[in-house]
């Protein structure tokens, strides 16, 4: 199974939330319906189990299973002895598949692992101009204290994982699109799984903190153009460390 074979959207059904005789809706579709019709909000509390059994006439073991899977998919939270309430909202589900699916790729062609990068990249790169148009003095005061921190720990042979994401994100905070930022550091958490697979002696630190200190200056004089061909040149860095994963596999 491919990356864009692993993810699919959930469109609810349209129309009354009651489930159907014939089987086409599921539960988990009719709750997500009832959701979007009564236009609850995040933090609003859902109808009870007993409240859904009738409203939906199914069994309650049926409504037990779907808002264990809405739960489990971030539409809804359970709060126990309390309710069961509209999520927030969070990609965190997308993490764990796109983990699995990269993860598991490396022990064949690596396409999953690869189409990850790919995606990552090319919202990277695409995203970067506009965000650097938009970059305030405290934003680059974010970017330049990450750099130097990574650059004193390359140094000394410290890892600096945690560093590399927060950069990640401070480079597309101006944007001011949570959506986006989410979506960003789903891949990024998806990728940094793959990522341990390789060992630290691998990992050329000096490098890396030099690559963002470079994308960094670019950022600090508004050169967008300059710094999105600066993360191309990172993320063909990040293509050759992947390879380090498995000599099989060809990104």
């Amino acid at each position: 199974m491919s990356l864009t074979e692993g993810i699919r959207e959930v469109v609810p059904p349209q129309g009354s939330g009651r489930v159907t005789k014939s089987g086409n809706d599921t539960v988990q579709d009719a709750i997500i319906e009832l959701i979007l019709s009564r236009q609850l909000k995040p933090g609003d509390l859902l109808p009870n189990e007993r409240e859904l059994v009738e409203e939906l006439a199914v069994g309650r073991n049926s409504v037990r299973e779907a808002i264990k899977s809405l739960q489990a998919l971030g539409i809804v939270t359970i709060r126990h002895g309390s309710g069961t309430y509209v999520a927030s909202g969070s990609l965190d589900p997308l993490v764990g598949l796109l983990s699995f699916l990269s993860r598991i790729s490396l022990f064949t062609d690596g396409r999953d692992a690869n189409e990850l990068v790919q995606v990552r990249e090319a919202l990277e790169v695409e995203l970067i101009p506009g965000a650097v148009g938009k970059t305030r003095p405290d934003d680059l005061a974010r970017l330049r204290e990450c750099v130097e921190e990574m650059e004193a720990r390359a140094r000394v042979g410290q890892p600096f994982t945690d560093l590399d994401m927060t950069f990640h994100a401070a480079l597309y905070a101006p944007l001011g699109n949570r959506l986006l930022s989410e979506l960003l550091r789903s891949f990024w958490l998806a990728y940094s799984s793959i990522a341990d697979a390789v060992s630290d002696q691998d990992i050329d630190l000096v490098r890396t903190a030099a690559d963002h200190r470079r994308i960094y200056d670019l950022v600090a004089k508004s050169d967008g153009a300059g710094a999105a061909e600066a993360i191309r040149e990172h993320f063909d860095g990040i293509r050759a460390r992947m390879r380090t994963i498995d000599g099989t596999y060809n990104v």
